[in-house]
């Protein structure tokens, strides 16, 4: 059979690191927000951030394979980072967004000697007791973080001295569209990398990577600090556009949020997060003026009903559904 299947390693390497018209359209499609929706800017932007935070959870849990129910502790770092930075004198975006990366990452580096150590089990119980413990920590440290009441005074600088965010969220989306394709950009080329080919192996067979050389415990630590950090710039990016942190940002609902914006957009595709997260906050919306009761009931028969028939989520049924069309087994990858 021709196809991708029959071609070489390299050349198939080759394919996957050209950017496809889809995603060029894709982006594109996003950028035009600022024009087609001039009213909404907020809400866009709400909806790249919680993509990105998809996407941070999409490289471990979809090409790495590392389960989790408490990746919020690392969006709840870099929000409050960020946070305490401009309410005690740095406001400056870009260095605040260094900031909570380098903290988040760091707290995923030491959680994840002890995450990786067990089981699927084990990881969904020690990842869910590190965010529960940072949870209670912010809920505590009031004269930090403000507690249930939010971390007030949080004011933020001008981007580069000149553009201020504004309540219409103009300047905010702008900054976060930028921040969000150039983090795509790196997650896209190291996942589609020597690099990002071994994640896959070990998700599939982890005795066969180590039988053939691929340091497991190196590669999964590297992936999760990686992941942790993307997670934390997300969370601060939230603080920078709101000028605010609520006790939520660490919130175990956050968690589940995002797994099922993943599971709805499609794991181990890197678009799936961002699809996920905007299916998930507009039919949200939706949902909850029509009902804003019952309304997380229809949001269950949705994730229900994209299991069901969409196992791969809509981005991965639409890429298994073109390769079938072109004669071509379907595998994972990106779009």
């Amino acid at each position: 059979m021709k196809g991708r299947n029959s071609a070489t390693p390299i050349a198939r390497l080759a394919e996957r690191e050209r950017w496809k018209a889809g995603e060029i359209v894709f982006w594109l499609a996003v950028a035009s927000a600022w024009f087609v929706f001039p009213q909404n800017l907020v809400l866009a932007t709400q909806v790249l951030i919680a993509g990105l935070f998809a996407l941070s959870l999409d490289l471990i849990l979809g090409y790495a394979g590392i389960v989790t129910l408490g990746h919020a502790a690392f969006f709840g770092l870099g929000a409050y980072t960020a946070g305490l930075l401009a309410k005690y004198g740095w406001g400056e975006p870009f260095s605040g967004l260094l900031c909570a990366a380098v903290v988040a990452a760091a707290v995923g580096w030491l959680t994840s000697l002890l995450v990786l150590r067990g089981s699927d089990l084990a990881r969904l119980m020690i990842t869910l007791g590190i965010a529960s413990l940072l949870y209670e920590i912010a809920n505590r440290a009031t004269s930090i973080t403000g507690g249930v009441d939010g971390m007030q005074g949080v004011e933020m600088g001008k981007l580069f001295g000149v553009f201020g965010f504004d309540m219409y969220g103009r300047v905010g989306f702008v900054y976060t569209f930028v921040v969000v394709v150039a983090l795509f950009v790196v997650a896209r080329s190291w996942i589609n990398s020597p690099y990002g080919l071994s994640l896959r192996t070990i998700r599939e067979s982890a005795t066969r990577a180590r039988a053939i050389g691929v340091p497991l415990d190196r590669r999964l630590v590297t992936a999760y600090a990686v992941s942790a950090a993307i997670a934390g710039v997300a969370g601060a990016l939230l603080t920078q556009t709101t000028q605010f942190v609520g006790l939520d940002v660490l919130s175990f609902q956050r968690s589940a949020n995002l797994l099922i914006m993943l599971i709805v957009g499609g794991t181990a595709t890197l678009y799936g997060g961002f699809v996920g997260a905007a299916l998930f906050i507009l039919v949200q919306d939706r949902l909850a003026s029509i009902n804003p009761v019952y309304w997380l009931f229809w949001l269950g028969v949705l994730l229900i009903l994209t299991t069901l028939f969409l196992r791969r989520g809509v981005v991965g049924g639409l890429l298994a559904w073109r390769q079938r069309r072109r004669g071509i087994e379907p595998d994972e990858g990106t779009a």
